[in-house]
């Protein structure tokens, strides 16, 4: 009987040994810290990603609430086109989509650098809209780059627009970023000389099934006699919906054309920010955004159709920046 019993005993205790392990492999394990980063920086790459593509775009602003006594919201203003967005750079931890209109008109098809946005990853600093026709690099703490990305706006000719630093978030399986920056005024304001002079917006690009949205919450503000005030407030939505039929292969025939020389654009007002220590005054005026906008577009058309070399129309806008930006001889 002892001897029945003792084998029995020993038979349930290697039944417990067994059996513990094996629980212990059938609970979740949680994933090294380095690799949940590792997967949640990729996650944030394929959102930022996704936004390329071409486009049906929807764009709609309205003006809500007046905070100014006597100031009238405009009518809503509404919008739209084809948009290609391509992907122009693609470093890991930077990524820069460049948009380009494309438009019909008389029988024509008529392509527009849009505009730029090029994203960071953990970024030290962000160029930052200052006030009216300059820009800084602002800092940005260790502990709001951590794990976040900015954005930062070119106009179609460039030259900065404005910049923003957030997290990419994916609450209920929707992918979606927001900051809150300052921005200038848009072509659709700057052209009726609005009792304000610049945006403190709040901007969101949240991804869909059908592609994406911009979302923007903006205070419309101006300088007052105590500080800044805001005049009224403002939503908009950009909605980019997936849809190529329409003559993609001009815009990117057109980007083909002048690749080489947006590239030496680009490289001009960097250079500029850096020799002005991080900030930059760019003269504005509001039906092209910068001054020398124009001037700098009408390089790239001449590059297209066969009117001037690549290579002297980087030498023109070389000029045409350095004489903007006080760096000319």
């Amino acid at each position: 009987m002892t001897s029945s019993i003792t084998a029995a005993a020993l038979a349930a205790a290697l039944m417990t040994g067994l059996a513990a392990p094996a629980l212990a492999q059938d609970a979740p394990m949680s994933p090294r810290p380095e690799v949940a980063a590792q997967a949640r920086f990729e996650q944030d790459r394929q959102s930022i990603l996704a936004m390329a593509g071409d486009y049906r775009v929807r764009f709609e602003f309205d003006e809500t609430t007046p905070f100014l006594d006597g100031y009238e919201p405009r009518e809503p203003t509404r919008s739209g086109g084809h948009e290609i967005v391509r992907v122009i750079a693609d470093t890991g931890n930077f990524i820069s989509l460049q948009h380009t209109l494309v438009a019909e008109h008389g029988g024509q098809t008529l392509i527009i650098k849009h505009w730029r946005q090029d994203w960071a990853y953990q970024p030290e600093t962000v160029l930052s809209y200052t006030g009216p026709d300059t820009w800084a690099l602002a800092p940005v703490a260790e502990a709001d780059r951590a794990g976040a990305w900015s954005q930062t706006v070119w106009q179609t000719d460039d030259s900065p627009r404005y910049g923003g630093v957030g997290r990419w978030d994916y609450s209920n399986g929707v992918a979606s970023w927001e900051a809150r920056t300052w921005r200038p005024l848009a072509r659709r304001d700057a052209t009726r000389s609005p009792p304000y002079d610049r945006y403190d917006a709040m901007n969101r690009h949240v991804i869909t099934p059908a592609g994406w949205v911009h979302e923007q919450d903006n205070f419309k503000v101006r300088q007052g006699e105590d500080g800044l005030e805001t005049v009224v407030h403002e939503f908009g939505v950009n909605t980019y919906t997936r849809f190529d039929d329409y003559n993609v292969a001009a815009g990117d025939a057109y980007w083909t054309a002048t690749a080489d020389y947006w590239a030496a654009v680009r490289g001009l007002w960097d250079e500029a920010i850096a020799a002005g220590a991080g900030s930059i005054h760019v003269d504005e005026e509001a039906e092209w955004g910068s001054e020398v906008s124009e001037a700098l577009m009408t390089l790239a058309d001449r590059i297209q159709g066969g009117e001037v070399g690549t290579s002297a129309a980087i030498a023109e806008a070389t000029r045409i920046i350095a004489e903007e930006t006080g760096q000319g001889g």
